[in-house]
């Protein structure tokens, strides 16, 4: 297998995830990272559809999407958070009394407020 082929279980690269998409959706993505990164050591694991965000023990959140104009992100705790501006949606996982899904998306680099860097750390707390 060459460097650039796609391995055979269909996982996709960071290259193939960001392919196409719009300087200011890239650009965001990266911020959306490095601003992870500058909060406690994360490991991106790109696969079919998403992109994880990983601590050595586990997956903590998830890239969902990467619009013309945003990303998609969405943190998997065990409890609901109600009591937040961040998040649109929470959604718990049907027939999963533990897993609740808190959607986040980001337009703007100034989207990524204090109140979420507090729950990108609290998901790397609890994963770790």
């Amino acid at each position: 297998m060459t460097q650039n082929q796609r391995p055979v279980t269909g996982v996709k690269t960071l290259e193939e995830f960001l392919a196409g998409k719009s300087v200011h959706t890239v650009e965001l993505f990266h911020y959306f990272v490095q601003q992870y990164l500058l909060l406690c050591p994360i490991a991106l694991r790109p696969a079919k559809t998403m992109i994880g965000i990983a601590t050595p023990r586990k997956r903590i959140a998830y890239i969902t999407q990467l619009g013309r104009n945003f990303i998609h992100v969405y943190f998997p705790f065990a409890q609901p958070y109600p009591d937040n501006l961040c998040f649109q949606k929470i959604a718990q996982v049907p027939g999963d009394d533990k897993q609740f899904n808190h959607h986040l998306r980001l337009y703007d680099k100034e989207d990524l407020n204090e109140e979420v860097r507090e729950f990108m750390l609290l998901a790397y707390q609890l994963g770790c």
